[in-house]
């Protein structure tokens, strides 16, 4: 059975979709005004995993993931650089599709931007308005009436009172409790903005998305994903604009990826822990950080440091040390019990770390049969490498991955110039020059293996 947590229900619960045989998801994305940080790569990688395990159990999945495109942020950061907020985006993007597939991460079937739907937007905020969910403010906003919604905080089993009672009432406020959140910005001179009923302004956050899955994926859908941050308002406010505008259920199964933490501190610029997926990417292995952020359960904390890299680095060696020296053909996935136990794993709220206990244990017999069945061999680690491909794994060639090094570490052709130089050497029974240039390969993480057909090297993870 298929089962996976919800954050509405706070506990796991067989997986039904609406469809018999497709799901619809959608994912909230990034807002572009900025390089993608290690967090964004949590959520991305996560969802990816997800996404790939569903189809490849045989599920039609319409995976979407907006791009929020127009925002404060966006604004003050594109003035700040002397550019235009579309300038910005359009670089911002770009470098987050760089960043996405360098970890692996497939493209959404649909990737919305906040700027392309601005008329779903005006619709949606005008339905609210008509059946008194909304208004218009006297500074030219519209608000939602957060009391009006009688469901309001049942994602975060927030209590309406308690957030009033304990939010802070503004000075010449326009809204009419402290709690009502903006759907419509009235633009200040020369920001970007759109017309609109209420005057030229831009749309709220979180209506943005509201309009978005709606235009995507209908009224009501399966999952909703995100960051850890979006339960609250972000999602629940979601809720009250979409249940409110369509009448209906918004969605009936929320997952939120866990949050990344930096030696066991929040990641912040202000802590100064604060790392881009591009810094990371020039230091470390893309696989590596993929296999990081996939090894610890969705939902769970992950505390990111150069000790969890070099742990990543050492499991993912493991595996394709297991696979070296063996023909690896492209098969189906064999329906035996390391299978069942992998998809047993899958199938519980996407628990990679059982799954990857799973091709621990392929990689041990793997190496067992090395010395003793090659055949029986081949056929374990073409089915590691089938089971680990629906996770965006262990795809290189072990060889290749083996010989990778991270930034300022020896390269490849240094290496094989120290075998070199070691194998004239041992030619010349120069074997105290040969043992000097093995010692200072493995003070270099450089293992050499001396075999008959000559000297084979790997990085010691």
């Amino acid at each position: 059975m298929f089962q996976l947590y919800n954050t509405l229900s706070k506990s796991k619960q067989p997986f039904t979709p609406i469809q018999a045989g497709k799901i619809r998801m959608y994912v909230c994305g990034v807002t572009v005004y900025d390089f993608c940080h290690i967090g964004h790569a949590r959520v991305m990688v996560s969802f990816d995993l997800i996404t790939r395990y569903l189809r490849a159990r045989g599920w039609e999945v319409e995976y979407v993931r907006n791009i929020t495109d127009v925002d404060d942020k966006i604004i003050k950061r594109a003035a700040e650089n002397g550019e235009t907020p579309d300038q910005l985006t359009a670089r911002m993007i770009a470098a987050m599709h760089e960043d996405e597939a360098a970890l692996g991460v497939l493209r959404p079937d649909q990737e919305p931007r906040a700027t392309h739907h601005i008329d779903d937007i005006l619709a949606m905020v005008q339905t609210l308005i008509d059946k008194g969910y909304a208004y218009a403010a006297s500074n030219g906003d519209v608000y939602y009436r957060v009391e009006k919604f009688e469901g309001y905080g049942k994602l975060t089993n927030k209590v309406v009172e308690e957030l009033k009672s304990g939010a802070r009432v503004e000075v010449e406020t326009a809204k009419e409790s402290p709690l009502d959140f903006v759907l419509w910005k009235s633009a200040k001179a020369g920001e970007v903005s759109w017309e609109s009923p209420w005057g030229p302004g831009r749309p709220g956050w979180h209506i943005e998305c509201s309009a978005m899955s709606k235009c995507c994926l209908g009224d009501t859908f399966d999952i909703h994903g995100g960051g850890p941050d979006l339960p609250f308002p972000h999602h629940e406010n979601e809720i009250a604009q979409s249940e409110a505008a369509n009448g209906k259920a918004f969605v009936n199964y929320w997952m939120h990826a866990g949050p990344v933490r930096v030696n066991q501190e929040k990641m912040s610029k202000s802590l100064g822990n604060f790392f881009t997926i591009r810094d990371v990417l020039k230091e470390h292995n893309p696989e590596v950080v993929r296999y990081f952020l996939s090894s610890v359960h969705y939902r769970s904390h992950i505390d990111y440091s150069i000790d969890s890299l070099k742990e990543a680095r050492a499991a993912l060696d493991r595996f394709y040390q297991a696979l070296d020296g063996v023909e690896i053909a492209d098969v189906a996935i064999a329906d035996n019990e390391y299978a069942q136990r992998f998809y047993e794993a899958m199938d519980d709220d996407f628990n990679t770390p059982r799954a990857f206990a799973v091709l621990f244990e392929m990689a041990s017999e793997l190496n067992r049969l090395k010395t003793k069945d090659m055949a029986a061999a081949e056929a374990m680690a073409a089915q590691i490498k089938a089971l680990a491909g629906i996770l965006g794994l262990l795809q290189q060639e072990p060889k290749a991955f083996l010989q990778q090094g991270n930034a300022g570490e020896i390269t490849a052709e240094q290496v094989e110039a120290l075998i070199e130089e070691r194998k004239s050497a041992r030619a010349n029974k120069d074997f105290a020059r040969s043992d000097e240039i093995r010692d200072k390969l493995a003070a270099a993480g450089v293992i050499l293996k001396d075999g008959p057909e000559g000297t084979t090297w790997y990085r010691e993870g």
